[in-house]
């Protein structure tokens, strides 16, 4: 279906009421286009039931230059990818950005953090994936609860990020990926819901190693 905002909505049958609860709150963004949902697993023991929901939007960084060295920035692709990500952004209530210590993911969120008027977090990936992705789920907890936040991460951090934060274990992301935006809803009480969406410029097809699920 396609709501008033031209955002549309590809809902497997059978998809569950929390799965629409996230496809929901895409509504209040810019078009983008709704790929699955229904990916969920139970609220952690932890979470208040009180609390406000916590909405987050995590995705890749945008396409990276050709430029060597250990930390290159955004290639003209890239570039686009990034305004692209801020004007599907545009009408969400962002409370916050955080993002590795990389230039390919802070200048992924820059035109985001600039419309937003939000200074991104670093978090660093020095202790290895698993402890970024804790480390990012636990900076979402303690200083964005109840907000909506954006989540910049890497093809290989962006699966065990949304794991940490409740939601589903999901395949690393292609090397050909940039597009995919998942957005995880996170209410009290409930199971936390799951969909995933596209933004921007198509991806090429995937290599033959890597299929999308």
């Amino acid at each position: 279906m396609t709501t008033p905002e031209g955002i549309v909505h590809h809902l497997p049958k059978g998809s569950t009421r929390a799965a629409r609860g996230a496809a929901a709150a895409l509504r209040s963004f810019a078009p983008l286009a709704v790929c699955a949902a229904g990916l969920a697993r139970p609220l952690p023991a932890q979470v208040r039931p009180d609390a406000p929901a916590t909405t987050v939007i995590v995705v890749r960084h945008a396409e990276r230059a050709d430029e060597g060295g250990p930390d290159p920035g955004l290639s003209a692709a890239g570039d686009v990818r990034a305004l692209a990500l801020a004007e599907a952004l545009a009408g969400a209530p962002l409370t916050g950005i955080v993002a590795s210590q990389y230039r390919r993911t802070r200048l992924t969120a820059a035109p985001t953090a600039r419309a937003h008027g939000l200074e991104p977090v670093v978090v660093s990936t020095a202790g290895g994936t698993a402890a970024h992705a804790r480390a990012v789920a636990d900076t979402v907890r303690a200083r964005f609860a109840g907000g909506t936040v954006l989540v910049v991460g890497h093809s290989n951090t962006v699966a065990d990020i949304i794991a940490e934060l409740g939601g589903p274990r999901l395949p690393d992301l292609c090397d050909t990926e940039y597009s995919t935006l998942f957005v995880l809803v996170l209410r009290p009480g409930a199971t936390p819901s799951l969909v995933r969406a596209r933004y921007g410029p198509d991806d090429p097809p995937p290599g033959a190693a890597c299929q999308r699920p």
